[in-house]
Order: structure tokens, then C-alpha cells, then sequence
């Protein structure tokens, strides 16, 4: 299928908090790993997002390159082109952008994708993160306020970040201390800012406790009730509906699944996946290594199996192990056997 319009897009995001579910949002770099995550979600019956981060872009633009404007746009239409052999839909969107890289990541997307609808097409992409988690509140609100706008011009979806992910993504870094815990008064002030939509719809990354990349359990405590809690003091200040925000969870690699379900009885719509996806790929690659030695290997002066080391080979492997991966987050987040396709 397609990659989602605009309007395929909000479909999607209401259907999950309508019926209870989040969309995995799987971190890509590569062709194979696009391929991955569309191979896993057409097993497992479930549509999803695709997204790419400043690092990202970077390698799909060339690792000597280092132009992730020109990344982000490759990788945005390789998925257009080969999104159409699935039986799912995927939406497109760009991970943590700090305000260091607004302006060669982000912006250039946004003014790429306003030249498209200008000639009466569809953004490139359908959402983008602002991160302003490192900066003030006031200074992260009133960007993220001017992009909203922008935004909302060209039919997408903006995710912002309100508090801290603790460790580290491509650069952005936090510690692991109380800062990692958004508070009702946080998102009072972002509401005030950004409203419930009526300015242009919004995603929050709402932090509880999320950390990036692997951590053993008991490291990091999360809190996925305060969710509920921030949710139900806006709805009862502002006389909203249950669950007003559109919620998304991040670092969510070694969260156990109940932690997860709760979060997405909370709101949670979207949750993003990496360190796990990235693990099955290259863990298949380094146990088939192993077990070929001697054919990926020209051993003492001979000639290997070129069937063998054909990058094609074990490229398949490892783009079914990470589909796997793909499809057993479908399942923690209810996602799969969802598809509107």
C-alpha cells in the first residue's frame, strides 16, 4: 500500500485510542532495515511508522557524507517506492531533533514537503519530532509553537518532547535523575501553549521514567500511572474527554509488559523502537558469521562460498530475525491484526 496520507495518518492515531492500542515506530538506517520492519508488520497484520533520526539520515546519506537533509529525503523515497509491494500501511517520521539540528534536519523536510503540497501533493513526511527536552520549557513550548504552525500548514503531525529521556540517542543526552518524570503543571504549560488541536494536532512524548538504549531491570523505575494522572488533570481542568493527549513512549527497551500495556491504556499511541530491532538484526548476522566461518572466510589460502558471503545471504537472515522483532512488538503494543489495508 501507500504510505499513509494526511488524513490515513489521523485515522490510524484515532483507531489506536479508540480501541486501545499504540503503533510501534521503528528507528531505520538502511534499506534492509526498511525492509524489515515492512516485511514484520505485513506478518503480523499490523500498519505502523517508520521513522529515522539525525544519525540516521547521516548513513543513509553516506557516512562520509554527512548530509542528513539529503538522507532523510533517500530514505523517506525508497520507503514511498517499496512500501507499495506491502498489503500495510506506514507512515514516515523523523526521530529527536535537538534544537542543534533544526536547522539541516528538520526544517529543510518541512520546506521540502511545503513545495509538495504546494503543487498539490502530500508531505514527504506525516510527522516530525521537535526535541527542546534540553533546553527551558518556555524557550521548547515557544519553537515548538512557530513549528506547529508550519506543521499544520503542510498536513503533519507534530511529536514533541515535554521532560527528559534519560541516556543517550545520536547525541542527545540526559541523566537519569528526577528530570526523567513530566509533571501536570508541564503539560498544563504545554497545553497552553499548543492547545488540544485546534492549532494543529500534536503528539507528547510525556516522560515517566524512560530511558534510551539497554538497561537491566531495577535500574530505572518507571511510572506509567502518572500518565493516567497527568491525563485526568487536564480533562478535569480543561473539561475534556478521558485521555485527552495523544500520547508517545520512548526508551522503552526493557520495560516489562505489563508496564507497557498500562502505558498504552494511558494513551500511549505511539511507542518507538530501537536498541531491540537493532540487536535481532545483527545478532542473527554474528551467529550466521560463526557457523559459516569457513565459507565467509578464506581460510588459509582458500576460496570461501560465495553463495555463502553474498551480502544477499545473510542480509535475508538478518532481515528476518529483526521482522520478527518487528512483529512480537505488534503484539506487545495490540497493534497487530489492526490493519486497515
Amino acid at each position: 500500500m501507500p504510505i499513509a496520507t494526511p488524513d490515513q495518518y489521523e485515522e490510524m492515531l484515532d483507531k489506536a485510542k479508540t480501541k486501545g492500542f499504540a503503533y510501534p515506530a521503528f528507528n531505520v538506517s538502511s534499506s534492509q532495515t526498511i525492509n524489515a520492519v515492512l516485511q514484520g508488520l505485513t506478518e503480523a497484520g499490523s500498519d505502523g511508522i517508520i521513522q529515522v533520526t539525525t544519525g540516521g539520515a547521516d548513513y543513509f546519506a553516506g557516512h562520509t557524507a554527512k548530509n542528513r537533509a539529503s538522507g532523510a529525503l533517500a530514505f523517506a523515497r525508497f520507503a514511498h517506492e517499496v512500501a507499495d509491494n506491502y498489503p500495510i500501511t506506514v507512515a514516515l517520521h523523523t526521530d529527536h531533533c535537538p534544537k542543534g539540528a533544526l536547522d539541516d534536519f528538520v526544517m529543510p523536510l518541512i520546506v521540502a514537503s511545503e513545495a509538495e503540497v504546494k503543487a498539490g501533493g502530500n508531505p514527504i513526511f506525516q510527522s516530525h519530532m521537535w526535541d527542546g527536552s534540553a533546553i527551558a520549557l518556555d524557550d521548547n513550548l515557544e519553537i515548538a509553537t512557530g513549528m506547529l504552525k508550519r506543521m499544520r500548514g503542510i498536513n503533519a503531525i507534530l511529536e514533541v518532547e515535554i521532560g527528559a529521556v534519560g541516556g543517550e540517542e545520536d547525541g542527545v543526552s540526559h541523566d537519569i535523575n528526577e528530570n526523567l518524570y513530566t509533571t501536570l503543571d508541564d503539560a498544563v504549560k504545554m497545553v497552553e501553549a499548543l492547545g488540544f488541536g485546534e492549532q494543529g494536532r500534536y503528539m507528547a512524548a510525556l516522560t515517566f521514567g524512560n530511558v534510551h538504549g539497554v538497561y537491566k531491570p531495577g535500574n530505572v523505575k518507571l511510572r506509567p500511572e502518572l500518565l493516567r494522572q497527568i491525563q485526568d488533570g487536564l480533562a478535569a481542568k480543561y473539561g475534556r474527554d478521558a485521555l485527552p493527549l495523544d500520547l508517545v513512549f520512548h526508551g522503552g527497551s526493557g520495560s516489562t509488559d505489563a508496564e507497557i500495556a498500562e502505558a498504552v491504556a494511558n494513551g500511549v499511541v505511539k511507542m518507538n523502537i530501537d536498541t531491540d530491532t537493532q540487536y535481532a538484526f545483527t545478532r542473527s548476522i554474528a551467529d550466521y558469521m560463526l557457523k559459516n566461518y569457513d565459507s565467509v572466510v578464506k581460510v588459509d589460502g582458500e576460496v570461501g562460498n560465495k553463495k555463502v558471503y553474498d551480502p544477499r545471504a545473510w542480509g535475508k537472515v538478518a532481515e528476518s530475525a529483526m521482522a520478527a522483532r518487528v512483529a512480537k512488538s505488534t503484539q506487545q503494543l495490540g497493534s497487530a491484526g489492526h490493519s486497515n489495508s
